[in-house]
């Protein structure tokens, strides 16, 4: 392996740009204008938020939360395999670059959605999805290879805050082809979305670059691929499964990290979907809306940071799961833009702190001498995303169930409470002091 000196200004400044470049996804895609485009030309005088996808009916919001859980879903089988392969071939940045193509070039694709188009749009919106997790996962591994342990919730922090400038500076560039087209000579209503979609691919292929540049790679292993490497991803998460029950500390964080990932994942994917259908705020106000969370998500995270290093990781954790609990009891009685803004503010809060300070103590808890950071973070981000799977599910099923979004976020206080519990439970470490 190259020789890699923690703390290295440079090299975490390249890592922290992969958070740039693809932190556009997250918020452009996921977050404000595709949900709101999807939700706005899915609802139809005729069918009303009844859309047909291959012949099968669903209410519109539900199949996107659906795609998005069938996404997460084959990650969850690929990623094992996938890190074993980076393990075995040494070819970790190689991985990264193969899913930001995929991702970026699927945004791109998403220049051509409409809703006479509305199976390519879910096809490129999974597809970006995926591209997205494959890349987070090889990115994160990173950290305990690049920070001590002393520095790894400051450096965290700092990924997720390049991740929230970044993609905000993107946002407002969209934001002026979707509030002022006549600027542009723009005429086609649908062109502003699907051109932010368009040019959030390049900006996540274009700034990665700098990453890639960068990071550093283990040497190549020219062997080929055979069915035991694959099957070696699997045998891999056993093994750092046998680990972590050796652990107790990092596997009462994992199992907490379970339940409440899955209100956390769910309520950022669903959000925007939320207001629109709720409110009916509009692209133009959620947007500014979800704007504000990522500078507010800026504050938060270095806010948590701060505040990790003197109460511990856990407390901190604690605190944000019972605001998380506040802010799903809340959406369920919110009824005007003013009481919307005003827990969206809070959700910016805990966002970027929930995100950075769990990653950082997973991080924390890796054990020192182990090589297979890949594969501890493939566990992790398996984890995750099985809990996204399910939390993205039962908020789709209980709409469609009731009809009614309100009560699909008050099902998610479940998730969160569970998550409190065993966050009571932790045994506490020094790395969490």
């Amino acid at each position: 392996m190259e020789n890699i000196i923690k703390n290295d200004k440079p090299t975490i400044k390249a890592w922290a740009m992969f958070d740039w470049a693809n932190s556009a996804y997250n918020l452009v895609i996921t977050s404000t204008i595709f949900p709101a485009y999807y939700t706005i030309i899915t609802l139809t005088e005729e069918y009303g938020d009844e859309v047909s996808f291959f012949g099968f009916s669903f209410v519109n919001t539900a199949l996107a939360n659906y795609s998005l859980a069938f996404s997460y879903l084959i990650m969850v089988i690929l990623l094992p395999m996938f890190s074993a392969i980076a393990d075995y071939k040494g070819n970790k940045k190689a991985m990264m670059k193969i899913f930001t193509y995929i991702g970026g070039f699927a945004c791109m694709g998403l220049y051509f959605f409409k809703l006479e188009t509305l199976e390519w749009g879910i096809i490129c919106s999974s597809l970006a999805a995926m591209g997205y997790i494959g890349g987070v996962l090889f990115n994160n591994s990173y950290l305990p290879e690049i920070a001590s342990i002393d520095q790894q919730d400051s450096v965290s922090a700092k990924g997720f805050a390049y991740g929230y400038i970044g993609s905000v500076i993107l946002q407002l560039i969209c934001f002026l082809f979707v509030l002022k087209p006549e600027w542009f000579g723009i005429e086609d209503p649908s062109f502003p979305a699907r051109l932010s979609f368009l040019l959030v691919g390049v900006w996540w292929i274009l700034f990665s670059q700098i990453s890639f540049r960068k990071l550093p790679n283990k040497p190549q292993n020219k062997n080929r691929l055979n069915h035991h490497v694959i099957k070696k991803g699997f045998l891999e998460l056993k093994k750092v499964w046998i680990n972590i029950k050796s652990l107790p500390s990092l596997k009462g964080f994992l199992f907490a990290f379970f339940f409440y990932a899955m209100g956390v994942q769910t309520i950022m994917l669903v959000a925007a979907a939320f207001g629109e259908k709720v409110l009916h705020l509009g692209t133009s106000k959620l947007i500014v809306t979800i704007l504000l969370i990522q500078i507010v998500a800026i504050a938060g995270a270095y806010l948590m940071s701060w505040l990790a290093s003197r109460i511990g990781n856990i407390k901190v954790l604690m605190i944000v799961v019972i605001l998380w609990i506040f802010i799903c009891v809340s959406a369920f009685f919110i009824r005007n833009e003013m009481q919307f803004y005003i827990l969206a503010m809070l959700v910016g809060l805990v966002m970027g702190g929930t995100q950075s300070i769990s990653r950082s103590t997973f991080s924390k808890l890796i054990p020192i001498d182990t090589e297979d950071n890949a594969s501890f973070f493939s566990f992790y981000d398996v984890t995750e995303k099985i809990a996204i799977v399910i939390g993205l599910f039962s908020f789709g099923f209980i709409e469609e169930l009731t009809h009614n979004i309100r009560l699909s976020a008050l099902f998610l206080v479940l998730f969160f409470l569970i998550g409190l519990i065993l966050l009571f439970r932790i045994p506490r470490s020094a790395a969490l002091a």
